[in-house]
């Protein structure tokens, strides 16, 4: 007997949340503590900087002087693919980026679906063909001596960069990409927050337009 599965309950929606910003603006924090508050089974962390192009088989004598803050430095192309894929119920193999080496290590993430998938990295609203796949776009805003002592610290602390190396790539890439692709992004926001995943209100408030919006079979 075959059985029918015409009537069967199809998966629920997958919400997309963009959330965008300049490096150490507390993006990241804010994902989060999102994260946090729903738990990882029901919210996905997923991560524009993931898809970094592997340099390894690029002639690049100083890889520390590539433009990381330049659109095309990353396979976006992929990663709206991957995100597809999970809006669409399908699991991905997502790279796994070494930032300390500039490369894309041999193994990848495994990721099943989620109800609620937050899409985060400084380009993603600069990127029309992520930014089409959100339900919800979010800019997080902070002041500029705040990102640049939070990327030091994340960078000589967590990638092994120099004092100098960190000050040099900002004043090389960083401010300049955060000035032409950045901050124009903050115009497809729905919501600016500021202070990142300091800010509990901002916090509580995506938190309710989840709870609101997010499937309640799968929330």
């Amino acid at each position: 007997m075959i059985e029918d599965n015409s009537k069967a309950p199809s998966l629920p929606p997958c919400l997309v949340i963009g959330v965008a910003g300049g490096s150490g603006s507390g993006k990241t924090t804010l994902c989060r503590r999102i994260v946090e508050r729903f738990g990882e089974d029901r919210v996905l962390l997923f991560q524009h900087d993931a898809y970094y192009h592997d340099l390894a088989h690029m002639p690049v004598p100083d890889p520390a002087r590539i433009n990381y803050d330049h659109p095309a430095s990353l396979e976006t192309a992929l990663c709206a693919d991957h995100l597809a894929q999970l809006r669409r119920g399908a699991a991905i193999a997502q790279p796994v980026y070494d930032f300390s080496t500039h490369r894309r290590t041999t193994e990848t993430r495994q990721i099943a679906p989620h109800p609620v998938l937050l899409v985060e990295g400084i380009l993603v609203l600069a990127e029309p063909a992520l930014r089409a796949q959100m339900d919800l776009k979010i800019f997080v805003d902070a002041d500029a001596d705040i990102c640049i002592l939070r990327r030091m610290e994340r960078d000589i602390n967590e990638r092994g960069r120099s004092l100098a190396s960190v000050r040099d790539q900002y004043y090389q890439t960083v401010r300049p990409g955060f000035e032409q692709f950045v901050a124009p992004s903050k115009q497809y926001a729905d919501i600016v927050i500021p202070r990142g995943g300091e800010n509990d209100a901002a916090v509580d408030v995506v938190a309710a337009y989840i709870e609101r919006s997010a499937s309640p079979r799968a929330m």
